[in-house]
């Protein structure tokens, strides 16, 4: 069979041409109706029936279905027997892109039922609205991981492997908005492709956002383990019951960050935000009890502790003045030792 267009999809009003021959099987005599219909709209056939190579007066017919009656087709066992046909017509209009029959070929007994498979060629048809509704949704998507990637940015989030899928999906809309209606199938290919893309590009931009929720919820923990280890290193504060306390908040925000990186090794991102927003909750807590603990320890060793930066202050400004007064002592005592000497020396 010679279709043509031979490839690609159709627009409706395309005219199409076919040519193709059915071949009787040799050695035997039907008692079959031949049957050919289309989808083809303003068909129109044409066929000549050849006995051992031998060609009948062509016939043509502008019905959707062509009957060729058995009668026309019954000679004897030993006859070869062929059909010649060729078909003209526009492919149709269609509410959706669709495959529509250009032909189909069967037999039919005297009973009206088809005989066997039918033999069928299709090609795909195409309304230009479904192109142009996939480029417009593809669009929209775009539009929303575009907004998700400022917002993200905005928080700082990195958003670096989302603006790579988002890029990609861009050109891949661009190229199918640049194809004729001909390359549908093509256009689709470069639609679904962008999806995908923008797809990607959602979850990469969720699994940054829960990476990033998870990093701000280790600062707490970071900054209460410099604590504990203050603590954990002078013996009056090692064995304290409150140390216990801000180790045990510690050790639960560790749990939750734990959980957290599991539900992104899942791709369950919005859980591990969850779990993020609970361990920053818990390591925060356990930082202020310790930076409370630490303020109440060093005010214990430094009278002027209670009094803040101005006792820090004060506490080393007597520091300096108590080293000054010794130095001050140290000089004095020097001279009148000096002196003395002196006055050895000169008494012989």
């Amino acid at each position: 069979m010679t279709i043509n267009p031979s490839s690609g999809a159709l627009t409706p009003g395309t005219t199409v041409d076919l040519s193709f021959t059915v071949q009787e099987p040799s050695g035997s005599s039907t008692l079959n109706d031949l049957v050919m219909s289309t989808a083809l709209t303003s068909p129109q056939w044409s066929y000549i029936i050849y006995v051992n190579g031998n060609p009948t007066a062509p016939t043509q017919s502008a019905q959707e279905t062509l009957d060729i009656s058995s009668f026309l087709l019954t000679y004897k066992s030993s006859d070869d027997v062929s059909v010649g046909v060729t078909l003209a017509g526009t492919t149709p209009t269609v509410t959706q892109t669709s495959n529509q029959t250009l032909v189909q070929i069967y037999e039919e007994d005297t009973n009206g039922n088809q005989i066997g498979t039918p033999y069928i060629a299709t090609a795909m048809v195409v309304n230009p609205a479904d192109v142009s509704t996939a480029i417009a949704n593809a669009n929209a998507q775009l539009s929303q991981l575009k907004t998700d990637i400022d917002e993200k940015t905005a928080l700082g989030v990195d958003t670096s492997a989302a603006e790579a899928q988002y890029n990609a999906a861009q050109s891949q809309i661009t190229q199918a908005q640049a194809l004729p209606a001909t390359q549908y199938t093509t256009a689709l290919n470069d639609i679904t492709t962008a999806t995908s893309d923008i797809s990607n590009g959602e979850s990469l931009l969720d699994k940054s956002w829960a990476e990033a929720e998870i990093s701000t919820a280790q600062g707490p923990v970071n900054n209460v383990d410099t604590l504990i280890a203050f603590f954990q290193g002078n013996q009056s504060t090692a064995n304290d019951p409150k140390l216990s306390t801000i180790i045990n908040e510690r050790e639960i925000a560790v749990s939750y960050i734990s959980a957290a990186n599991d539900f992104v090794t899942s791709g369950n991102f919005a859980s591990a935000r969850s779990k993020a927003e609970q361990a920053y909750t818990e390591g925060n807590q356990s930082y202020n009890d310790a930076e409370a603990f630490y303020i109440q320890v060093t005010t214990t060793w430094n009278p002027f502790g209670a009094l803040g930066d101005i006792g820090s202050i004060f506490s080393s400004s007597v520091l300096l003045i108590g080293v000054g007064v010794v130095a001050v002592v140290l000089i004095v005592v020097g001279i009148i030792i000096y002196r003395k000497r002196s006055r050895w020396d000169e008494l012989g």
